[in-house]
Formats: structure tokens, C-alpha cells, sequence
């Protein structure tokens, strides 16, 4: 069987289309999370994808990502619709972080679902869960942030691994050919 071998970009852009494709979501980010800038005009709910560490198997790589869901929060006074004053007469908040909170949390759900039971994991156009080329397994552990960056904006974190197929093929490296030993 023939090794299908991905790179890091093809796993940086299967996650950003993962983000793309999600119906809530206005912005897909990647990068280092303190180089993301909040106060221009992003568009909000976002996904961010901050790259951690590769790390090599027998014939695998696998990549760790931190993956951030968010939101801005609203301090207004009038935030609140009649049905949710009336939901939430027993809590008196002054801002709709829980809301913030339970919408970043379905998205975060969303998107592990599509890595891990998807065929959004296969080939574009193949659409084939029995084909996947992108590998998320195990459990997760989702943490909650807030007031992490200058605005005020809350949502949930994740780490992610993706394991792809990668063959070390010696063939192709743009290397010469000449022993290099000493």
C-alpha cells in the first residue's frame, strides 16, 4: 500500500477549512496565540490554531495543536432578550459570558466531532469516513479562558493531535548523494 504522505500545511489548511466550514464561525487564525491582534476588525466567534510540537513515529507524524474558540463578551446593560432575562431571572449577570461560554463550547464540540467521526477527515471530494488521512484520537481536555487578552472575549482551549502518514522516503530528499561520514 502507498504511503500518502501530508505536511504541515496540508494539516494547517484541513484545520483552517474545518474552521471555514463551520456555519458560527466569522475567523480562522493561525499561529503563535500572542501575535493574534483582537483590536482590529476581527470578525468574532474565531477559531485560532497555535502549532505546539511534531513529534516523528515509524512511519507517522504527529502534530500537537492548541486550538482556541472565542467570542467577545458584552458588559451593555441591554444585552439581554426578554427570553433570557426570563431564563436567567435566578443569576443576576451584568454580561452574557455564560452564553459566550455555552456557544464557544458547542463549537469546540463540533470540531473535535469532525476530526474524530467526520468524513470531513478524508480527501476533498472523497467524503469516505473509511478513508481518513488525517488521524484525531483519545480524549480531550477542553479549558475554559477569559480576560486572557486585552478585550474582553472568552471561550475554550483544547489540545489536538493529528497523526498523518509519513514515510521518511530517502529517495526524494534534496540532498547529494555523497556519504557524509567522517
Amino acid at each position: 500500500m502507498a504511503v500518502n504522505n501530508k505536511t504541515y500545511n496540508n494539516v494547517i489548511n484541513t484545520l483552517a477549512r474545518l474552521g471555514e466550514y463551520h456555519e458560527q464561525i466569522a475567523t480562522v487564525s493561525v499561529g503563535d496565540i500572542y501575535d493574534l491582534d483582537l483590536e482590529k476588525e476581527t470578525k468574532f466567534p474565531l477559531i485560532h490554531i497555535n502549532p505546539t510540537s511534531v513529534a516523528t513515529g515509524d512511519s507517522q507524524l504527529d502534530l500537537s495543536f492548541q486550538i482556541f474558540v472565542m467570542d467577545m463578551v458584552s458588559e451593555k446593560s441591554d444585552w439581554q432578550t426578554k427570553q433570557h432575562a426570563n431564563l436567567t431571572k435566578l443569576v443576576d449577570r451584568k454580561s452574557n459570558e455564560q452564553e459566550v461560554f455555552n456557544q464557544c463550547l458547542n463549537i469546540t464540540t463540533d470540531f473535535i466531532g469532525m476530526l474524530r467521526h467526520s468524513s470531513r477527515q478524508s480527501l476533498e471530494g472523497v467524503n469516505d469516513i473509511n478513508f481518513p488521512l488525517y488521524f484525531a484520537e483519545g480524549q480531550f481536555t477542553i479549558e475554559p479562558f477569559s480576560e486572557r487578552f486585552d478585550n474582553l472575549c472568552c471561550g475554550w482551549v483544547f489540545t489536538i493531535t493529528i497523526t498523518v502518514q509519513n514515510d521518511f522516503d530517502t529517495c526524494l530528499i534534496p540532498a547529494t548523494d555523497a556519504g557524509a561520514g567522517y
